[in-house]
């Protein structure tokens, strides 16, 4: 398994002839953001490579789930009468979260600039973005919480879904199209949720138990920001560049059933996660709401990422992930009857082989292509080939 090559000859040779094409229409991403990374770019070396920097900016993400799961478990510290989460925390959180964002939006512009852009480049950026979904909502929720002043922990779980979904449309529509139609709520998002973190710590969480407008409390604010987001947004937007590619007759897939294979996995993956949690006997997502949500959010990573090598490479997606078989099997141990404990056990276990998992196959297609293209995946040198080809500095 240590040598499992996850990427097929076809696939490797579709990647010999991708061109990456998107198209990014945000007013905030165009006119603020993108000025703003064109300068903050200039502050890299040249000699440090793309990659990095994108794993860089992930990690300060990972970071961030991190040290909210210390310092807030279980969800409770924003509730009145405990223990809240210190100032400095949302300080520290909000700044790495802009941190990580600009990191995001440099990486692509750090290779362009160095002349070192591939398509492994491209795969590790939105590969990582897939897993960063899960990372970044759970360590919002933190600010609200639950309890009588926050969010319950399933409709957070549904909040996490439209996130994901909101997340995989855009590579649906590339998949389709072949062209990524860069979401407006990613930079939205971002950049609002930093500004919050900031405000928590110098306004503390009690300033959000009070109504925003009337009744309608600041939670209630969150929910139909992401909610309204998606619906409005979001999916209007992807039906509508989906419609205009068929009316052009330029869609990949002529049938329809193609056209939405790349959906049945992350759409089995919400029924089983959620008929775990209706039929759980211990009320699993009460009691493991952060392993719960990081278990979902790292299986869709791992089927998201399957597409988005497939979109990129021209090939036929998959049509279910092995990972949801473990996910079946476990869904149905859990409705015949189990102990607490036992089901406990049996959600740590699969989050520990889904993360394993998920790490395995992107370790591998990462070398896998490095060695197809011939270069270091965090280095801007080229490796020696047998044939003594003299070193370039290029890289991803």
């Amino acid at each position: 398994m240590a040598g499992y090559e996850y990427v097929s000859p076809e696939q490797l040779a579709g990647f010999d002839k991708y061109k990456y094409s998107a198209v990014d229409t945000n007013p905030l991403s165009l006119y603020v953001m993108h000025p703003f990374w064109n300068t903050i770019v200039k502050v890299f070396p040249t000699w440090l490579a793309p990659n990095l920097i994108t794993f860089s900016g992930f990690l300060l993400v990972v970071f961030n789930f991190l040290l909210m799961a210390y310092f807030d478990p279980d969800f409770y510290a924003s509730a009145p009468g405990h223990k809240h989460v210190p100032d400095w925390v949302w300080i520290v959180v909000g700044i790495l979260n802009f941190v990580a964002y600009t990191l995001d939006g440099v990486d692509g512009k750090q290779a362009r600039r160095t002349n070192s852009s591939t398509p492994l480049g491209e795969l590790f950026d939105h590969g990582l973005d897939s897993w960063s979904c899960v990372y970044f909502v759970v360590t919002v929720y933190s600010i609200f919480g639950r309890g009588s002043t926050g969010v319950s922990v399933f409709v957070l779980y549904l909040l996490l879904w439209v996130v994901l979904f909101s997340f995989i449309l855009s590579h649906w529509e590339k998949y389709n199209t072949g062209i990524l139609f860069l979401p407006w709520g990613y930079d939205i998002s971002q950049v609002t949720i930093s500004f919050v973190y900031i405000v928590t710590a110098v306004v503390g969480v009690e300033a959000w138990y009070e109504p925003f407008l009337f009744n309608f409390l600041y939670r209630d604010l969150f929910t139909s920001m992401i909610i309204g987001c998606a619906l409005c947004v979001t999916l209007p937007m992807s039906l509508l560049n989906f419609f205009r590619s068929y009316k052009n007759n330029t869609l990949k897939h002529n049938s329809i059933y193609e056209a939405v294979v790349p959906l049945f996995s992350p759409c089995l993956l919400f029924i089983l996660s959620t008929a775990w949690i209706l039929w759980s006997p211990s009320d699993i997502l009460e009691l493991h709401p952060r392993v719960f949500y990081f278990m979902v959010g790292t299986a869709f990573a791992n089927s998201t990422c399957q597409l988005i090598v497939c979109q990129m490479s021209s090939t036929r997606c998959p049509t279910l992930n092995w990972l949801l078989v473990p996910l079946f099997l476990v869904v149905l141990v859990v409705n015949l009857g189990v102990a607490s404990y036992v089901e406990s056990i049996l959600l740590y276990t699969l989050t520990t082989a889904f993360t394993l998992a998920h790490i395995h196959y992107g370790v591998r297609v990462v070398k896998q292509l490095s060695s197809h293209f011939q270069i270091y995946p965090f280095s801007l040198r080229k490796p020696n080939s047998d044939l003594g080809m003299e070193e370039k500095n290029i890289g991803l």
